[in-house]
């Protein structure tokens, strides 16, 4: 007589807590006061690290020096948006990103920040 054995790949279950918010406001400097003091202080520095860190050139904000709306501030902005589901306008994008750069630059680091965090597999082992 022979037994049958059948295996079932494991159930993952994946939880989302992603809010289609920003997860701090432009002014939140106090939620990370080191980057933001970095930010402040050398914010072509800032805006080149975090730049690389999010997967994109690192001498993209170098191009801001060249005019009156800091293109890969805006771009980076709305890229950010867009990869994590962010509502916004390009508007108040661009607003931001002429009007408070370094402040743009640090909301978008801890942005990164929060939404890097590794995802956990609960309950992933086969049930016999």
């Amino acid at each position: 007589m022979t037994t049958k054995v059948v295996i079932t790949p494991p159930s993952m279950v994946l939880e989302s807590r992603v809010s289609d918010e920003w997860g701090s406001g432009i002014c939140d400097c106090c939620d990370d006061v080191p980057e933001c003091c970095f930010a402040f202080w050398c914010c072509p520095c800032f805006a080149c690290i975090k730049t690389k860190e999010y997967g994109q050139c690192l001498c993209l904000p170098l191009l801001d020096i060249c005019g009156i709306v800091p293109a890969a501030t805006l771009s980076m902005r709305v890229s950010m948006r867009h990869r994590y589901g962010i509502k916004g306008t390009i508007c108040n994008d661009c607003l931001i990103a002429t009007c408070c750069t370094s402040c743009a630059w640090c909301q978008m680091s801890r942005e990164m920040n929060k939404r890097s965090i590794p995802i956990a597999l609960i309950n992933a082992r086969p049930t016999l």
